[in-house]
């Protein structure tokens, strides 16, 4: 687990950590020290924490014009025993919507389990930018993981459907990444 890095050929458009208005802002990281676990391995140095023990993230990019960020995760999502929709939604989403930002594109290819408990925090999210057209999309999940998520009745909140696995996002650009999503929300709903 310690080699998988956050993607970061999107340093040139933004660093988190250099971002004001980011909950990272001025976060420091070290290339060399690995002192960031989920259960007992080791994970790059890279990855952000925002209060989970098993499910950890990177902010690749947000654009507070356009309202969107993209997350990057890793890990295991245990709602079941650490609650990390609570953790995800107080530790980082919240801020986020504080600054604007209502649309967010969740990479869950790094993303290995989903144990599920109630919906209410996701709902709650749902709820915060349903107002300012907002979205919660999946991108990437792993089959099972999305099937778990569904049978939990998450995409009523969370988009997750097959199109969007078509999307290859590390080939574009972020604002690329997000007209491709958009195009592809506004075709299912024409539908």
């Amino acid at each position: 687990m310690h080699e998988i890095e956050p993607f970061f050929l999107w340093r040139d458009y933004y660093i988190a950590s250099n971002d004001k208005k980011s909950p990272f802002y001025r976060r420091q990281y070290s290339e060399f020290e690995y002192t960031q676990k989920i259960y007992n391995y080791f994970i790059h140095p890279q990855w952000d924490f925002f209060g989970s023990s098993t499910l950890y993230c990177k902010v690749l990019f947000a654009d507070y014009d356009s309202q969107f960020a993209i997350i990057e995760l890793l890990g295991e999502w245990n709602d079941a025993l650490h609650n990390d929709i609570m953790e995800l939604k107080r530790g980082l989403i919240d801020k986020m919507t504080a600054q604007g930002i209502s649309k967010f594109l969740l990479i869950g290819e790094n993303v290995l389990n989903f144990h599920a408990s109630d919906d209410s925090y996701y709902e709650e999210w749902y709820e915060d930018i349903r107002d300012q057209n907002g979205w919660i999309v999946a991108l990437n999940f792993r089959e099972h993981v999305v099937k778990e998520m569904r049978s939990q009745q998450i995409h009523y909140y969370v988009m997750m459907g097959e199109n969007q696995q078509l999307v290859e996002w590390r080939k574009l650009k972020p604002h690329h990444v997000f007209a491709a999503i958009e195009n592809l929300l506004t075709k299912s709903i024409g539908q």
